[in-house]
């Protein structure tokens, strides 16, 4: 059961690099996926680029930093407007369970409700179970296989 606690959903600032620095380096830990700081600085770069189609939404707890998301809005060969590709989600290890996950996915839902956008959809590993049952909550599973190809 989620213990409720009052979290602000906020775009990111160029001020909040500092505070989401962290939360992101924890981020690509969990899925052991290290990056050069260059492309770290592109990244944050880009979500403070109004030109770029990439958002950074943070949640807090009066000044403190809990998690974050990042969306990507995209064209889409299946729809008019936009979609909404919600690309990373994090919450602090001491804030799971509180309630910052939903809220954090629930504010990226309204941003695209907000643009006419017609689809949110993200990706997860199969071995996430934890973020998995939230996911069912919220969203359905179509079922479809990702695949990369190496460049």
């Amino acid at each position: 059961m989620e213990k409720a606690v009052a979290i602000d959903v906020t775009y990111a600032r160029a001020q909040d690099k500092s505070e989401w620095l962290p939360l992101w380096r924890a981020y690509l830990d969990f899925y052991n996926n290290p990056l050069p700081q260059e492309v770290t600085d592109t990244t944050f770069g880009r979500f403070m680029d109004a030109r770029e189609p990439m958002v950074l939404l943070l949640a807090r707890e009066g000044k403190e930093v809990l998690g974050f998301v990042t969306l990507v809005m995209h064209r889409s060969t299946w729809a008019r407007t936009y979609y909404v590709y919600l690309e990373d989600l994090f919450v602090a290890e001491s804030a799971r369970g509180k309630g910052v996950g939903r809220r954090l996915i629930e504010a990226v839902i309204a941003h695209a409700k907000g643009r006419d956008c017609e689809r949110v959809y993200w990706v997860t590993h199969a071995h996430n179970e934890t973020a998995r049952k939230l996911y069912d909550k919220l969203a359905s599973d179509p079922g479809f296989v990702t695949y990369f190809a190496k460049l």
